[in-house]
């Protein structure tokens, strides 16, 4: 026989070890990566608990916990970093359709027809930025400019405008508009409510308020406490 031909068992073994749940099982784990999927409105909790549940599927729903100013004062609340998605690692080829169809999952997210992979690294990074923040608390000051409304006192629901936080002291230095006239006043931002929808928008107007000329560290901790990805 020449060297380098295959004889008919050759053939078979190969036919076999190809066509084996092993082969199958290493063709699928091939594909496996972390990718984003898009939750039902503040379902993430929810989609997470079901594809837990999945064999074969890991997930990543990164969450913060808040000290939010309420008309009842500061309350506690748990907040997903990124509202409506969360992260799943998962193989393509044979768990796409298990995925897409778990309750409160909205979608796989995708660009066109692909269906872009987190690289590990990025999911690591933003484990690690979490548990770095361990048990500190994290408060959501207002922004230098932005308007926010007063929840108590006889300017209860008028809206005002920041021009300095004294985060020490926990005040704020506010513009109040009183018939048209713009009103210096300083108030605890115990009685101060942001209009804002999550912990991630909160982080995300921090780093659009930082100068462009001024350097930011590789993953830096935001002053909200969020590790910018």
């Amino acid at each position: 026989m020449v060297r380098g031909n295959k004889t008919k068992a050759d053939v078979k073994t190969e036919m076999e070890a190809t066509s084996s749940p092993m082969a199958e099982l290493c063709t699928c784990r091939a594909d496996e990566a972390w990718r984003c999927i898009r939750t039902h409105m503040k379902r993430e909790h929810i989609a997470a608990a079901h594809l837990r549940q999945i064999r074969g599927v890991e997930v990543f729903n990164p969450q913060l916990r808040l000290l939010r100013s309420t008309r009842r004062g500061r309350r506690w609340s748990t907040e997903s970093l990124f509202p409506n998605y969360l992260f799943a690692r998962f193989a393509l080829k044979s768990m796409l359709e298990k995925v897409r169809y778990t309750p409160a999952v909205k979608v796989v997210l995708r660009f066109g027809d692909r269906m872009p992979e987190i690289p590990d690294g990025v999911i690591e990074d933003l484990r690690q930025g979490l548990s770095e923040l361990g048990s500190t608390v994290l408060t959501d000051a207002p922004l230098e400019g932005e308007e926010v409304e007063i929840a108590t006192g006889p300017f209860v629901g008028t809206k005002a405008l920041v021009t300095h936080v004294l985060p020490g002291k926990q005040r704020a230095r506010i513009l109040v508009d009183v018939m048209g006239r713009s009103v210096p006043a300083e108030l605890s931002l115990n009685f101060v409510l942001f209009n804002r929808r999550s912990a991630a928008g909160i982080a995300l107007r921090r780093v659009e308020s930082v100068s462009v000329d001024e350097p930011m560290v590789q993953n830096p901790v935001l002053p909200t406490g969020v590790v910018a990805a």
